[in-house]
Protein backbone atom coordinates (compact mmCIF):
# COMPACT_ATOMS: atom_id res chain seq x y z
CA UNK A 1 0.00 0.00 0.00
CA UNK A 2 1.39 3.49 -0.50
CA UNK A 3 1.99 4.90 2.52
CA UNK A 4 0.82 8.40 3.06
CA UNK A 5 3.00 11.26 5.30
CA UNK A 6 2.73 14.39 7.17
CA UNK A 7 4.98 15.87 9.24
CA UNK A 8 3.08 15.95 12.43
CA UNK A 9 0.36 13.15 12.92
CA UNK A 10 -2.11 14.51 14.21
CA UNK A 11 -4.20 12.72 17.41
CA UNK A 12 -7.18 11.20 17.23
CA UNK A 13 -10.10 13.26 17.51
CA UNK A 14 -12.79 11.66 19.99
CA UNK A 15 -16.37 12.22 21.17
CA UNK A 16 -18.31 10.20 23.10
CA UNK A 17 -21.95 9.66 24.15
CA UNK A 18 -23.79 8.03 27.23
CA UNK A 19 -26.85 6.94 27.45
CA UNK A 20 -29.38 8.14 30.87
CA UNK A 21 -32.44 6.75 31.04
CA UNK A 22 -35.70 9.15 33.11
CA UNK A 23 -36.56 8.51 36.51
CA UNK A 24 -39.94 9.58 38.41
CA UNK A 25 -39.47 9.53 42.09
CA UNK A 26 -41.70 10.68 45.22
CA UNK A 27 -40.21 14.07 46.67
CA UNK A 28 -39.51 11.68 49.50
CA UNK A 29 -37.03 9.65 48.06
CA UNK A 30 -35.72 11.99 45.17
CA UNK A 31 -32.42 12.27 46.85
CA UNK A 32 -31.53 9.19 47.13
CA UNK A 33 -32.16 8.06 43.55
CA UNK A 34 -30.96 11.21 42.23
CA UNK A 35 -27.73 10.14 44.29
CA UNK A 36 -27.48 6.77 43.01
CA UNK A 37 -28.49 8.11 39.84
CA UNK A 38 -25.28 10.32 39.87
CA UNK A 39 -22.83 7.53 40.89
CA UNK A 40 -24.79 5.41 38.16
CA UNK A 41 -24.10 7.55 35.23
CA UNK A 42 -20.42 8.68 36.74
CA UNK A 43 -19.50 4.98 36.85
CA UNK A 44 -21.05 4.54 32.77
CA UNK A 45 -19.10 7.69 31.82
CA UNK A 46 -16.17 6.48 32.94
CA UNK A 47 -16.28 2.97 31.63
CA UNK A 48 -17.21 4.59 28.23
CA UNK A 49 -14.10 6.83 28.45
CA UNK A 50 -12.13 4.38 29.10
CA UNK A 51 -13.41 2.00 26.47
CA UNK A 52 -13.33 5.11 23.98
CA UNK A 53 -9.83 5.86 24.26
CA UNK A 54 -9.09 2.02 23.78
CA UNK A 55 -10.67 1.74 20.73
CA UNK A 56 -9.28 5.62 19.24
CA UNK A 57 -5.55 4.22 20.43
CA UNK A 58 -6.41 0.67 18.29
CA UNK A 59 -7.62 3.47 15.15
CA UNK A 60 -4.25 5.41 15.65
CA UNK A 61 -2.23 2.03 16.14
CA UNK A 62 -3.64 0.81 12.39
CA UNK A 63 -3.38 3.97 10.72
CA UNK A 64 0.63 3.50 11.94
CA UNK A 65 0.89 0.62 10.41
CA UNK A 66 -1.13 0.82 6.57
CA UNK A 67 -0.14 4.58 6.16
CA UNK A 68 -3.98 5.37 5.07
CA UNK A 69 -3.96 9.09 4.81
CA UNK A 70 -7.27 9.20 7.31
CA UNK A 71 -10.20 7.13 8.94
CA UNK A 72 -13.01 7.74 10.93
CA UNK A 73 -14.33 5.15 12.96
CA UNK A 74 -17.78 4.46 15.39
CA UNK A 75 -18.99 1.74 17.93
CA UNK A 76 -22.23 1.27 19.28
CA UNK A 77 -23.36 -0.63 22.44
CA UNK A 78 -25.57 -2.66 23.41
CA UNK A 79 -27.58 0.38 25.62
CA UNK A 80 -27.44 2.63 22.52
CA UNK A 81 -24.50 3.99 23.79
CA UNK A 82 -22.27 5.42 20.42
CA UNK A 83 -18.47 6.48 20.50
CA UNK A 84 -16.48 8.08 17.34
CA UNK A 85 -12.82 8.46 16.77
CA UNK A 86 -10.88 9.98 13.91
CA UNK A 87 -7.24 9.81 12.78
CA UNK A 88 -4.78 11.30 10.07
CA UNK A 89 -5.69 13.92 7.53
CA UNK A 90 -8.81 14.77 5.74
CA UNK A 91 -6.78 16.60 2.94
CA UNK A 92 -2.76 15.19 2.79
CA UNK A 93 -1.92 18.36 0.88
CA UNK A 94 -3.68 20.99 2.95
CA UNK A 95 -2.46 19.15 6.17
CA UNK A 96 -5.88 19.08 7.36
CA UNK A 97 -7.13 16.93 10.75
CA UNK A 98 -9.47 14.61 10.23
CA UNK A 99 -12.83 14.97 12.53
CA UNK A 100 -14.93 12.52 14.43
CA UNK A 101 -17.78 14.03 11.77
CA UNK A 102 -16.23 14.00 8.56
CA UNK A 103 -18.10 12.52 5.65
CA UNK A 104 -17.16 10.06 3.38
CA UNK A 105 -18.42 8.26 -0.17
CA UNK A 106 -20.00 5.20 1.34
CA UNK A 107 -20.83 3.55 -1.74
CA UNK A 108 -22.48 -0.10 -1.59
CA UNK A 109 -23.55 0.44 1.85
CA UNK A 110 -26.31 2.30 0.34
CA UNK A 111 -28.07 -0.44 -0.87
CA UNK A 112 -29.08 -1.49 2.69
CA UNK A 113 -31.23 2.38 2.74
CA UNK A 114 -32.70 1.39 -0.71
CA UNK A 115 -33.66 -2.64 0.09
CA UNK A 116 -35.08 -1.78 3.30
CA UNK A 117 -37.18 1.07 1.69
CA UNK A 118 -38.37 -1.65 -0.62
CA UNK A 119 -39.28 -3.85 2.45
CA UNK A 120 -41.32 -0.97 3.59
CA UNK A 121 -43.02 -0.75 0.57
CA UNK A 122 -43.89 -4.32 0.68
CA UNK A 123 -45.15 -4.57 4.68
CA UNK A 124 -47.08 -2.16 2.90
CA UNK A 125 -48.36 -4.03 0.45
CA UNK A 126 -47.53 -1.53 -1.94
CA UNK A 127 -45.07 -4.35 -3.44
CA UNK A 128 -44.47 -7.90 -3.54
CA UNK A 129 -40.91 -9.18 -3.42
CA UNK A 130 -41.79 -11.80 -5.87
CA UNK A 131 -43.24 -9.71 -7.99
CA UNK A 132 -41.68 -9.53 -11.55
CA UNK A 133 -39.71 -6.73 -12.19
CA UNK A 134 -42.40 -6.44 -15.43
CA UNK A 135 -44.98 -5.36 -13.17
CA UNK A 136 -42.83 -1.91 -12.86
CA UNK A 137 -40.62 -1.83 -15.63
CA UNK A 138 -42.25 -3.05 -18.84
CA UNK A 139 -43.46 0.45 -20.35
CA UNK A 140 -39.78 1.23 -20.42
CA UNK A 141 -38.03 1.25 -24.32
CA UNK A 142 -35.57 -0.28 -23.24
CA UNK A 143 -36.67 -2.86 -21.01
CA UNK A 144 -37.22 -6.29 -23.49
CA UNK A 145 -33.67 -5.19 -24.59
CA UNK A 146 -32.46 -6.05 -20.17
CA UNK A 147 -31.07 -9.95 -20.02
CA UNK A 148 -33.54 -12.28 -18.24
CA UNK A 149 -35.82 -8.96 -17.86
CA UNK A 150 -39.28 -11.72 -18.65
CA UNK A 151 -37.87 -13.97 -15.28
CA UNK A 152 -36.07 -11.68 -12.93
CA UNK A 153 -37.99 -10.66 -9.48
CA UNK A 154 -37.80 -7.75 -6.91
CA UNK A 155 -36.11 -10.75 -4.85
CA UNK A 156 -34.08 -11.53 -7.43
CA UNK A 157 -32.60 -7.99 -7.80
CA UNK A 158 -32.21 -7.37 -3.98
CA UNK A 159 -30.33 -10.83 -3.74
CA UNK A 160 -28.12 -10.12 -6.68
CA UNK A 161 -29.44 -13.61 -8.34
CA UNK A 162 -31.11 -11.53 -11.03
CA UNK A 163 -28.24 -12.67 -13.36
CA UNK A 164 -28.12 -9.44 -14.82
CA UNK A 165 -24.34 -8.65 -15.77
CA UNK A 166 -22.75 -5.04 -13.50
CA UNK A 167 -22.40 -2.28 -15.61
CA UNK A 168 -19.03 -0.85 -13.57
CA UNK A 169 -17.32 -3.97 -14.39
CA UNK A 170 -18.34 -4.00 -18.23
CA UNK A 171 -15.31 -2.98 -20.79
CA UNK A 172 -17.68 0.12 -22.24
CA UNK A 173 -18.84 1.82 -18.88
CA UNK A 174 -15.01 1.95 -17.83
CA UNK A 175 -13.80 3.39 -21.63
CA UNK A 176 -17.21 5.66 -21.34
CA UNK A 177 -15.08 6.45 -17.78
CA UNK A 178 -11.39 7.08 -19.03
CA UNK A 179 -12.53 9.27 -21.82
CA UNK A 180 -13.89 11.72 -19.24
CA UNK A 181 -17.67 11.33 -19.87
CA UNK A 182 -18.31 11.21 -16.35
CA UNK A 183 -16.43 14.52 -15.71
CA UNK A 184 -18.74 16.90 -15.52
CA UNK A 185 -21.42 18.72 -13.62
CA UNK A 186 -24.32 16.57 -14.67
CA UNK A 187 -24.41 12.95 -13.45
CA UNK A 188 -25.76 9.76 -15.83
CA UNK A 189 -29.44 9.13 -15.41
CA UNK A 190 -29.97 5.27 -14.27
CA UNK A 191 -31.32 4.41 -17.36
CA UNK A 192 -27.70 5.92 -19.15
CA UNK A 193 -25.27 3.22 -16.87
CA UNK A 194 -28.50 0.59 -17.77
CA UNK A 195 -27.93 0.87 -21.37
CA UNK A 196 -24.34 -0.43 -20.73
CA UNK A 197 -26.10 -3.98 -19.71
CA UNK A 198 -28.77 -3.69 -22.62
CA UNK A 199 -28.52 -6.66 -25.20
CA UNK A 200 -26.10 -8.48 -23.07
CA UNK A 201 -25.98 -11.90 -22.43
CA UNK A 202 -27.55 -12.86 -18.88
CA UNK A 203 -24.67 -14.54 -16.72
CA UNK A 204 -27.36 -17.35 -15.18
CA UNK A 205 -31.03 -18.28 -15.10
CA UNK A 206 -32.82 -15.67 -12.21
CA UNK A 207 -32.31 -17.94 -9.13
CA UNK A 208 -29.68 -20.21 -10.25
CA UNK A 209 -26.69 -18.23 -8.98
CA UNK A 210 -25.01 -15.10 -7.75
CA UNK A 211 -23.23 -12.39 -9.04
CA UNK A 212 -22.84 -8.92 -7.47
CA UNK A 213 -24.67 -6.96 -9.21
CA UNK A 214 -24.94 -2.50 -9.29
CA UNK A 215 -27.28 -2.52 -12.56
CA UNK A 216 -29.74 -4.65 -10.31
CA UNK A 217 -30.01 -2.00 -7.65
CA UNK A 218 -29.96 0.96 -10.38
CA UNK A 219 -33.40 -0.82 -10.99
CA UNK A 220 -34.54 -1.33 -7.52
CA UNK A 221 -34.02 2.27 -7.75
CA UNK A 222 -36.27 3.03 -10.73
CA UNK A 223 -39.27 0.16 -8.97
CA UNK A 224 -38.97 2.43 -5.98
CA UNK A 225 -39.64 5.67 -7.65
CA UNK A 226 -42.52 3.59 -9.94
CA UNK A 227 -44.17 2.85 -6.98
CA UNK A 228 -44.38 5.85 -4.67
CA UNK A 229 -43.99 8.73 -7.49
CA UNK A 230 -40.88 9.99 -5.52
CA UNK A 231 -37.32 10.24 -5.74
CA UNK A 232 -35.90 7.35 -4.07
CA UNK A 233 -33.67 9.50 -2.58
CA UNK A 234 -36.80 11.35 -0.97
CA UNK A 235 -38.03 7.57 0.15
CA UNK A 236 -35.08 7.04 2.11
CA UNK A 237 -34.71 10.36 3.49
CA UNK A 238 -38.41 10.82 5.09
CA UNK A 239 -38.59 6.78 6.27
CA UNK A 240 -35.19 6.28 7.62
CA UNK A 241 -32.73 9.54 7.52
CA UNK A 242 -35.21 11.78 9.20
CA UNK A 243 -36.85 9.71 11.99
CA UNK A 244 -33.29 8.10 12.92
CA UNK A 245 -31.81 11.70 13.00
CA UNK A 246 -28.93 10.48 10.77
CA UNK A 247 -27.91 13.95 9.65
CA UNK A 248 -24.87 13.17 8.87
CA UNK A 249 -25.82 10.98 5.81
CA UNK A 250 -27.57 12.80 2.41
CA UNK A 251 -27.70 11.59 -0.78
CA UNK A 252 -23.98 12.12 -2.59
CA UNK A 253 -25.74 13.38 -5.67
CA UNK A 254 -23.71 17.30 -6.18
CA UNK A 255 -20.36 17.62 -6.86
CA UNK A 256 -20.13 19.74 -3.43
CA UNK A 257 -20.69 18.09 -0.31
CA UNK A 258 -20.34 19.51 2.83
CA UNK A 259 -17.75 18.05 5.24
CA UNK A 260 -16.94 16.06 2.93
CA UNK A 261 -12.65 14.27 3.16
CA UNK A 262 -10.47 14.23 -0.08
CA UNK A 263 -9.91 10.69 -1.21
CA UNK A 264 -7.09 9.50 -2.57
CA UNK A 265 -6.19 6.31 -4.84
CA UNK A 266 -3.63 5.27 -7.23
CA UNK A 267 -2.65 8.08 -10.24
CA UNK A 268 -2.85 4.78 -13.18
CA UNK A 269 -6.44 3.66 -11.38
CA UNK A 270 -8.78 1.99 -13.95
CA UNK A 271 -11.29 4.85 -14.22
CA UNK A 272 -8.87 6.94 -15.59
CA UNK A 273 -9.36 9.63 -12.73
CA UNK A 274 -7.56 12.10 -11.23
CA UNK A 275 -5.64 10.53 -8.13
CA UNK A 276 -7.60 13.44 -5.85
CA UNK A 277 -11.39 13.17 -5.63
CA UNK A 278 -11.59 16.83 -4.76
CA UNK A 279 -10.41 19.95 -7.04
CA UNK A 280 -11.48 22.07 -3.61
CA UNK A 281 -12.83 21.26 0.07
CA UNK A 282 -15.81 19.03 -0.57
CA UNK A 283 -15.84 19.66 -3.96
CA UNK A 284 -15.66 16.52 -6.49
CA UNK A 285 -13.95 16.53 -9.21
CA UNK A 286 -16.22 13.69 -10.84
CA UNK A 287 -19.74 13.31 -10.39
CA UNK A 288 -20.52 11.23 -7.56
CA UNK A 289 -23.92 11.33 -8.50
CA UNK A 290 -22.97 8.21 -11.12
CA UNK A 291 -23.66 6.08 -8.35
CA UNK A 292 -27.33 6.17 -7.94
CA UNK A 293 -29.29 3.33 -6.41
CA UNK A 294 -25.85 1.10 -6.29
CA UNK A 295 -24.71 2.92 -3.51
CA UNK A 296 -25.76 6.73 -3.31
CA UNK A 297 -24.86 8.48 0.14
CA UNK A 298 -22.32 10.16 2.05
CA UNK A 299 -21.79 9.51 5.24
CA UNK A 300 -20.13 8.91 8.66
CA UNK A 301 -19.60 5.62 10.76
CA UNK A 302 -21.47 6.91 13.93
CA UNK A 303 -24.82 7.47 11.35
CA UNK A 304 -24.30 4.08 10.13
CA UNK A 305 -23.69 2.31 13.51
CA UNK A 306 -26.96 3.89 14.85
CA UNK A 307 -28.68 2.50 11.50
CA UNK A 308 -27.15 -0.92 11.51
CA UNK A 309 -28.43 -1.24 15.38
CA UNK A 310 -32.01 0.32 14.44
CA UNK A 311 -31.98 -2.15 10.97
CA UNK A 312 -30.62 -5.76 12.12
CA UNK A 313 -32.56 -5.23 15.91
CA UNK A 314 -35.91 -4.91 13.94
CA UNK A 315 -36.43 -1.20 14.75
CA UNK A 316 -35.68 0.71 11.77
CA UNK A 317 -39.32 0.76 10.68
CA UNK A 318 -42.75 -1.28 11.70
CA UNK A 319 -43.29 -5.06 11.03
CA UNK A 320 -41.78 -7.54 11.29
CA UNK A 321 -39.41 -7.38 8.49
CA UNK A 322 -36.25 -9.11 9.63
CA UNK A 323 -37.12 -12.28 8.33
CA UNK A 324 -37.41 -10.97 4.52
CA UNK A 325 -34.45 -9.47 5.31
CA UNK A 326 -32.15 -12.13 6.97
CA UNK A 327 -33.49 -14.53 4.48
CA UNK A 328 -30.23 -15.23 2.48
CA UNK A 329 -28.74 -17.22 -0.60
CA UNK A 330 -24.88 -18.38 -0.87
CA UNK A 331 -22.80 -16.37 -2.60
CA UNK A 332 -20.86 -19.39 -3.61
CA UNK A 333 -21.72 -22.92 -4.91
CA UNK A 334 -19.04 -24.40 -2.79
CA UNK A 335 -19.54 -22.60 0.80
CA UNK A 336 -22.51 -21.10 2.55
CA UNK A 337 -20.19 -19.70 5.16
CA UNK A 338 -20.97 -15.88 3.39
CA UNK A 339 -24.67 -15.23 2.52
CA UNK A 340 -26.57 -12.35 1.05
CA UNK A 341 -30.34 -11.44 1.64
CA UNK A 342 -31.92 -7.90 1.33
CA UNK A 343 -28.92 -5.64 0.83
CA UNK A 344 -26.95 -7.50 3.57
CA UNK A 345 -24.16 -9.33 3.66
CA UNK A 346 -24.09 -12.78 6.51
CA UNK A 347 -20.81 -13.84 7.47
CA UNK A 348 -22.04 -17.12 9.73
CA UNK A 349 -18.32 -17.94 10.76
CA UNK A 350 -15.82 -16.29 12.31
CA UNK A 351 -14.37 -15.39 15.76
CA UNK A 352 -18.09 -13.32 17.05
CA UNK A 353 -20.45 -15.11 14.03
CA UNK A 354 -22.49 -13.99 13.13
CA UNK A 355 -22.13 -10.90 11.51
CA UNK A 356 -24.51 -8.91 9.24
CA UNK A 357 -23.67 -5.93 7.16
CA UNK A 358 -22.46 -4.45 4.77
CA UNK A 359 -19.31 -3.00 2.78
CA UNK A 360 -18.80 -0.17 0.12
CA UNK A 361 -16.33 0.90 -2.21
CA UNK A 362 -15.81 3.55 -4.52
CA UNK A 363 -12.74 5.49 -6.33
CA UNK A 364 -11.16 7.29 -3.42
CA UNK A 365 -13.47 5.75 -0.52
CA UNK A 366 -12.95 2.13 1.07
CA UNK A 367 -16.58 1.63 3.92
CA UNK A 368 -17.47 -1.22 6.22
CA UNK A 369 -20.28 -1.89 8.31
CA UNK A 370 -20.88 -5.03 10.70
CA UNK A 371 -23.62 -5.69 13.50
CA UNK A 372 -22.62 -8.55 15.75
CA UNK A 373 -26.25 -9.85 17.02
CA UNK A 374 -25.09 -12.61 19.67
CA UNK A 375 -23.71 -8.95 21.86
CA UNK A 376 -26.04 -6.32 20.54
CA UNK A 377 -22.91 -4.12 19.28
CA UNK A 378 -22.21 -2.53 15.33
CA UNK A 379 -19.07 -1.23 14.44
CA UNK A 380 -18.26 0.87 11.49
CA UNK A 381 -14.99 2.42 9.68
CA UNK A 382 -14.45 4.53 6.79
CA UNK A 383 -10.60 5.59 5.19
CA UNK A 384 -10.12 8.29 2.75
CA UNK A 385 -8.36 5.52 0.32
CA UNK A 386 -8.26 2.70 -1.97
CA UNK A 387 -5.10 1.68 -2.75
CA UNK A 388 -4.72 -1.59 -1.66
CA UNK A 389 -8.18 -2.03 -1.25
CA UNK A 390 -10.27 -3.92 -3.96
CA UNK A 391 -13.43 -4.28 -1.48
CA UNK A 392 -14.55 -4.82 1.76
CA UNK A 393 -12.94 -8.50 1.82
CA UNK A 394 -9.29 -7.24 1.66
CA UNK A 395 -6.76 -7.69 4.13
CA UNK A 396 -6.50 -4.26 5.57
CA UNK A 397 -10.23 -4.32 5.80
CA UNK A 398 -11.02 -7.60 7.64
CA UNK A 399 -8.11 -6.71 10.15
CA UNK A 400 -9.52 -3.46 10.95
CA UNK A 401 -12.88 -4.94 11.47
CA UNK A 402 -11.44 -7.87 13.32
CA UNK A 403 -9.23 -5.63 15.60
CA UNK A 404 -11.66 -2.51 16.19
CA UNK A 405 -14.53 -4.70 17.02
CA UNK A 406 -12.17 -7.00 19.39
CA UNK A 407 -11.51 -3.86 21.53
CA UNK A 408 -15.47 -3.20 22.46
CA UNK A 409 -16.58 -6.83 22.52
CA UNK A 410 -13.98 -8.31 24.81
CA UNK A 411 -14.57 -4.92 26.91
CA UNK A 412 -18.56 -5.73 26.89
CA UNK A 413 -17.41 -9.44 28.44
CA UNK A 414 -15.10 -8.33 30.62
Amino acid sequence: MTKFNSKNEPDSGVVYSVMRKHVSVRPIICGVVFILLFFFVRNVACETTTLQKQFANELRALHKQYQFPGATAAFILANGTTGVAAVGLVDVENDIRMQPDSRMLAASIGKTFFSTTVLALAEEGSVSLDDSISTWLDDCAWFVRLPNHDQSTVRHLLTHTSGIPNHVESESFIQAFQDGRFLTDKPPTPEQLIAFVLDQPALFKPGEGWSYSDSGYLLVGLIIEKVTGHSFYKEVSRRFLVPLHLDLTSPSNRLEIHGLASGYMNKNNTFGLPAKTTIHPGVMAWHPGIEGAGGGFVSNPKDLVVWAKALYEGKAMDGNYRDALLNSVPISGESHDVGYGIGVAIHHDGPWDPTYGHGGWIPGYSSDLRYYPKHEIAIAFQLNTDIGIVDDSTPVMREMEARLAQIIIQAKNE
